[in-house]
């Protein structure tokens, strides 16, 4: 994907992928999801977790929208223009748009999205650090806003396109209340909430006045289906239309493709997984051990076998569509005879022992997390792994420095920029980095964020990487495919790289 700059830019309302094309006759059907799990909030400021995004891409709109395309066109702004030497952005609103309870959307709502963000409520959240260059939003006129930014951000448009910049409805929070808000989401999309049952699923209907067209589906249900073999059955016995990556392990793919009914759908994603380190507790705290335990791995097999060459493997947290990827890094070679001699170095005896904290959720990780430990014993290393479910691994486990040495990250990077990545990963405080603090990365991560010319911050984006290998912060493992397994009844379903499946154009037979 091509960057947009800020300069004066005026959008057409035309949208590829249906966003926003013509009214299509109202169809009968319901369309059933399964997806892995509940996110716990469906407050836009309050995740991070790409599940969120598979469900409230269709409840709520951004100012910019960005599809499976990877294009990014109008949304609830249909034009916008860079003012003050990209220090200003001065957004024009759609009119006529209202959210799902009837309230009005305009510029008010929008600076109420972004005072909310950038306030105290936003500060409970992990969103609100990708949008602190947004000084202030001011209202021109009920369909016209000013962005007043510290520095530029050559992010910033894509970023409205998703999570916390989701627009939200002033009226309905300040009557009902952010708990409420939390189990009962109200956006503009093209979706409204039936009902929520937590762990249960979520039930949506079309919202017939929406702004780009009315669904061709009339129901939208998503449920949550921890258990991968119970997707598959689900997806097999016709009670579930489309399973949602990551749910399905490589291992069941010759069943779904085996079924006359069902088909894969594979698309490459920016998803990445990694082992990241404890460097405060255990072996881990020696940069060596680091080093060893990332040699000891054969990473090139667990793709080949677990994985049936569906991902590749990776020397830094991101994949080869990430702004910042350096095609000249290389994985460290597969050699246990090196890792025993650093082991050796660091005074770690056989026998020495490491945890790793997984999502138990994720069969194919745990699956990964296996070889890794038999990969591990093979030098000397006895490795145990600990699953947690994955809401409490996010949000107690990991937040409060409580894992053990080697714990599982995995990261979407929706924006398709290692900024994305790189800062909620490794800058000083943030909610994913409990463990490390370094002014000197903090500073480079700092420095990128204003950085309009292209060239210059793609070029700070691999020092980082460098940076970051350098010191062993993490065991990169792979950047794998968005799998779906999907019911040939459905049609025009674009499987979404990033999960961020917006079902405006889906019918179902």
């Amino acid at each position: 994907m091509k960057p947009q700059t800020f300069r004066s830019v005026l959008m057409v309302a035309t949208v590829a992928g249906g966003l926003l094309a013509g009214a299509p006759a109202f169809a009968a059907g319901t369309l059933t999801v399964s997806s892995p799990q509940d996110p716990g909030s469906w407050d836009p400021i309050d995740t991070f977790l790409i599940n969120w995004a598979s469900v409230a891409t269709n409840i709520f709109d951004g100012l910019t929208y960005r599809g499976p395309d990877m294009k990014l066109v109008p949304a609830l702004a249909t034009k916008w223009e860079e003012l003050d030497e990209g220090k200003r952005i001065r957004f024009t609103l759609r009119k006529d748009v209202t959210f799902h309870d009837g309230e009005p959307f305009d510029a008010a709502a929008v600076k109420f999205t972004f005072d909310r963000l950038l306030g105290e409520e936003g500060k409970k959240g992990p969103q609100r650090s990708n949008y602190t260059v947004i000084d202030k939003v001011e209202v021109i006129s009920p369909d016209v806003v000013d962005f007043h930014l510290s520095a530029p951000d050559p992010v910033l448009l894509t970023k409205l396109a998703g999570y916390g910049a989701m627009i939200v409805p002033p009226k309905f929070i300040q009557e009902k209340g952010e708990d409420y808000f939390n189990t009962h989401p109200v956006g503009t999309g093209p979706f409204k909430l039936v009902s929520y049952e937590p762990k249960i699923g979520i039930k949506l209907e079309a919202y017939a006045q929406h702004w780009g067209g009315a669904p061709k589906l009339d129901k939208l249900d998503y449920r949550f289906i921890a258990e991968p073999a119970t997707a598959v059955a689900e997806l097999q016995a016709g009670r579930v239309d489309i399973v949602i990556p990551p749910t399905i392990p490589v291992g069941m793919l010759p069943t779904i493709a085996g079924d006359a009914k069902l088909k894969v759908v594979s698309v490459a994603g920016p998803g990445v997984d990694a082992l990241r380190f404890n460097p405060k507790s255990g072996i881990t705290k020696d940069e060596r051990v680091r080093r060893a335990l990332i040699l000891a791995v054969d990473r090139d097999t667990i793709i080949k076998t677990i994985l049936a060459g569906q991902a590749e493997p990776i020397a830094s947290f991101q994949g080869a569509l990430s702004f910042g990827y350096d095609p000249s890094m290389k994985p460290l070679p597969f050699d246990p005879k090196q890792a025993k001699a650093l082991l050796k170095e660091a005074g770690v005896k056989p026998g020495a022992t490491v945890q790793i904290d997984v999502r138990a959720n994720d069969a194919t990780m745990i699956e990964v997390a296996q070889a890794v430990s038999a990969y591990l014993g093979a030098v000397g290393v006895t490795a145990t792994i600990k699953t947690y479910e994955t809401n409490v691994l996010l949000n107690d486990i990991i937040p409060a420095g409580k894992t053990g040495e080697m714990f599982q990250q995995k990261w979407g990077g929706w924006t398709f920029d290692y900024d994305n990545t790189a800062y909620a990963m490794y800058h000083t405080g943030q909610k994913w980095n409990p463990y490390d603090s370094d002014p000197k990365l903090d500073a480079m991560l700092e420095s990128q964020r204003s950085i309009t010319d292209r060239s210059k911050r793609e070029q700070i984006l691999q020092q980082i990487a460098h940076y970051v290998a350098e010191r062993v912060l993490e065991m990169p493992l792979y950047n794998s495919n968005a799998i779906y397994g999907v019911n040939k009844r459905v049609k025009d379903f674009i499987p979404a790289p990033d999960n961020r499946m917006r079902l405006t154009g889906v019918s179902v037979e």
